[in-house]
């Protein structure tokens, strides 16, 4: 069975990656209210299914593709429950041949393992090099629940504060879709 930890306000007392550290320290100094969890390790969207339970929200979907010759980079946020399919994504964007990105790219460029990909891997692109797409879909939630970095602690915030503070914080403009 998949562990997820009670509900709890607090960051981890031990961070497992730098950017997790990154996300905490932001969360102190902005005064950011959040739900966090702990689990096994969550790959996979079902993983994120007794996250949500627990923390009464939706998990979205963040995914790292990149164009062929692997110079233009976008981080996509959707729902959870939209099968995604990139080539609906390379038409909402006019742009062809989308794949995923290397494990190596997306440690690289936004700091994280497999299944972690976040939102929050955009204050480590301080080149700029990642175009942010969400999905209108994700819009009208209240909470928007992602992984803090990791594959082992998720996160319920505001989506408000996501779209209209964090998000602008670190210098991206997102284009907004409908997949």
């Amino acid at each position: 069975m998949f562990f997820v930890s009670e509900a709890k306000q607090t960051e981890p007392s031990v961070f497992n990656t730098p950017l997790q550290q990154m996300v905490y320290e932001m969360f102190r100094e902005k005064g950011v209210k959040f739900d966090r969890v702990d689990t096994d390790p969550a790959i996979t969207m079902e993983d994120c299914t007794r996250i949500d339970e627990r923390l009464n929200m939706k998990t979205v979907k963040t995914l790292f593709l990149c164009n062929r010759q692997q110079t233009n980079f976008y981080l996509v946020i959707t729902t959870a429950q939209k099968p995604f399919k990139t080539k609906d994504l390379s038409a909402a964007l006019g742009i062809s041949r989308l794949s995923f990105a290397p494990v190596e790219l997306l440690k690289s460029v936004l700091g994280t393992d497999i299944g972690a990909a976040t939102v929050f891997g955009l204050m480590l692109d301080s080149r700029m090099a990642v175009q942010l797409v969400i999905d209108n879909d994700i819009l009208p939630e209240e909470w928007y629940g992602c992984s803090d970095g990791t594959t082992t602690s998720y996160l319920k915030l505001s989506t408000a504060w996501v779209i209209n503070e964090f998000i602008p914080s670190t210098g991206h403009t997102p284009k907004f879709v409908q997949l």
